[in-house]
């Protein structure tokens, strides 16, 4: 039953923090990273997960951490943007990254689109007041790409094994 509630709460409701967070502060803590391969690791420790599956899913972890580290050090995404999208690969695994990859690219291309549309409208006075909606509206400001990871992360966990209960 304990397995379960994990299964069906921990992973979303983190992504749901990370998307939020990305949001209205535009970073996303290590906290959330830390807590993802944590309850990874517990969850598959405590459902009995092989090993080899295990290390699978780190190596898509490790492979994803690798090339947006590079992303990173390029000026691409943010360090959290980053360390999100390896910790997500790390629930997913390679059988559901690709998919993964696909959702997160299309939505934070629509999430720009929208961003930049969003900077060339005037604000009204009672929202430009407000720090977070200043951030975004910022022309130079950067993307909380955070959303579109976390927006594509529940799209795909649905058709997970975490989620078929095995």
């Amino acid at each position: 039953m304990l397995t379960d509630a994990a299964r069906i709460l921990l992973f979303p409701a983190l992504m749901a923090f990370a998307a939020s967070s990305d949001f209205f502060t535009m970073t996303i803590s290590n906290r959330v990273a830390v807590a993802l391969v944590a309850g990874f690791f517990a969850l598959a420790l405590y459902s009995g997960m092989s090993p080899q599956a295990m290390m699978w899913h780190a190596g898509a972890a490790l492979t994803v951490l690798a090339v947006t580290f590079v992303f990173f050090a390029r000026g691409w995404i943010g360090g959290g943007d980053a360390k999100l999208a390896a910790a997500t690969a790390l629930w997913l695994g390679f059988d559901h990254l690709m998919a993964y990859l696909l959702y997160a690219s299309i939505l934070g291309g629509v999430l720009t689109l929208a961003l930049i549309r969003f900077r060339l409208m005037p604000l009204p006075t009672a929202l430009a007041e407000q720090d977070w909606v200043k951030r975004l509206h910022n022309a130079g400001g950067g993307v909380p790409y955070g959303i579109a990871l976390a927006a594509a992360a529940l799209l795909v966990y649905p058709d997970t094994p975490w989620m078929r209960g095995g």
